[in-house]
């Protein structure tokens, strides 16, 4: 299943499948890190909804919805250890 980025609730986690964004914006995403296969988790949102900040790459990044809608992300589930991180028992993922 792939959805938008923006649709992730906090703690909730995906990963990158797809930029559909284009120019500048698809290369200050990519910069940031969100490329293929790079795992994001939603750490808050505002109350209002927009932005939303997300965990990339160790980094805590604000996007606009209207930004986050042009990211394609499969969700993961809650037990599956982020790719790239360090696990509990100091394996990485």
């Amino acid at each position: 299943m792939y959805v938008g980025l923006d649709q992730l609730s906090e703690g909730q986690r995906g990963r990158v499948t797809a930029l559909f964004s284009h120019g500048t914006m698809r290369r200050r995403l990519q910069d940031l890190g969100l490329v293929e296969g790079t795992t994001v988790q939603c750490v808050l949102q505002s109350p209002a909804g927009d932005p939303a900040a997300y965990k990339i790459r160790g980094a805590l990044i604000a996007l606009r919805a209207r930004d986050a809608r042009q990211i394609q992300i499969s969700p993961e589930n809650a037990e599956d250890p982020p790719s790239g991180e360090k696990r509990g028992d100091g394996t990485w993922a």
